[in-house]
Formats: structure tokens, sequence, C-alpha cells
């Protein structure tokens, strides 16, 4: 699986993209329940669609994957899913992202096909740090929120990279602030992290 781990939107390595829809065709899921923290409101979905629309100026065909359809549904998920190849996930919450990959078992089909030729994941923000080992530390720039259950929410990543995303990193963002205080954190803890501009993109084959 190919990793396209982006800082903020689609970032700069657009290229990578088209050279993916070129080899593998243009079909693409995008999961959006990074989003799932926030109420339903026009501007949550104006937001998400701008998401999209980024993505078929590419030349994507998007197929919208909303993982709350498919708690406790694992195997329909795995079914649902047979035929895409390349999924992006958006930013938001990482807490509540993970929580909805648990539900739905997205995180097993994801860990299944980790190492296969073929896959495409893609994503910025919380859609990237989600596939870090641990989340401490991304505590201090996202609410510890779970909007599904009163369950805890989930400390540990996907563990599919060894390294935590630092997104936003000295950029003109709302965040960037606080990203400076997560850098500090992980210097401290000597948790091992890597920091990204907005416009960064690190390419990753599994």
């Amino acid at each position: 699986m190919k990793l396209y781990l982006s800082s903020y939107k689609t970032g700069n390595r657009k290229e990578v993209l088209k050279e993916w829809i070129k080899n593998n065709g243009n079909n693409i899921g995008v999961i959006i329940n990074s989003r799932d923290y926030a109420p339903d409101s026009k501007e949550k979905e104006e937001s998400i669609n701008k998401n999209i629309l980024e993505l078929e100026i590419l030349g994507f065909k998007v197929d919208i994957i909303d993982l709350k359809k498919y708690f406790g549904k694992e195997n329909i998920l795995i079914e649902d899913l047979k035929e895409i190849k390349a999924f992006y996930v958006i930013g938001g919450n990482v807490f509540t992202l993970r929580l909805a990959m648990k539900y739905s078992g997205f995180d097993n089909f994801l860990k299944s096909i980790s190492n296969k030729d073929g896959y495409l994941y893609a994503g910025y923000s919380a859609g990237i740090c989600v596939l870090a080992p641990t989340f401490k530390g991304l505590d201090i720039v996202d609410d510890i929120v779970n909007p599904y259950s009163n369950e805890s929410v989930l400390y540990e990543g996907l563990n599919l990279i060894d390294f935590v995303p630092v997104p936003h990193y000295m950029s003109d963002h709302p965040e960037s602030e606080k990203i400076n205080e997560v850098v500090k954190y992980y210097e401290k803890e000597k948790i091992k992290y890597k920091p990204l501009r907005d416009g960064d993109v690190v390419i990753i084959d599994l």
C-alpha cells in the first residue's frame, strides 16, 4: 500500500496522485468521520464538499464512505470496499476518527491490505496522524471526544508507520501555535515524530 501523507489537503505532490489515476484508475473512497465530533451544519457540509471538489479537480471519481453506517458490520464493510483501491481520509479529530475506524472494522481492513500492492491511502492532518503508534501529545491540539458512546477514547493508533506525523508545523494554520507545544512534548518525551509544514507530503510504500 502506498501512503500519501499530507499536512493539509492534497499538498504539493499532486503529480503522485495523478500518476496513481493514470496507472490504477480514478475511483477513490473518501472517509469523512474525523468530522463527526462536530454537529451537522451547512459549514460542515461545505467544508467536506471542498475536500471532495479538490479530488474531483485532480480527476478522481469520489465515493463518500461514512463509517458510522458500518458500526458493528465489519463483514458488510469489507464486502462494500472490495472494488475500492484508493482511500482519502480528511482531517478533523484524530480521536473521533480512530474510534470510527475501530467500531466499523476499517482499522482491521487497513491492516489486512497494508502490505498489498495496488492500494493507496492518502489523507491529511488527523487522517495521517491516525496511522501513528500513539496519539500521546495530540491531545494538546485535538479535543478528547467520543461522539458515538461513553467509551473512553483510544490513544493507540494503527501503528502502520513508526512515527507521529505533526501537521501544520510553522504554517499559516489556526492550529500551528499549539503544534509547537506538541513538538516540545515529543522532544521532551523522546517520541519519534516528523513535523510537516502545510504543503509538505511524505510518500511511503509499505
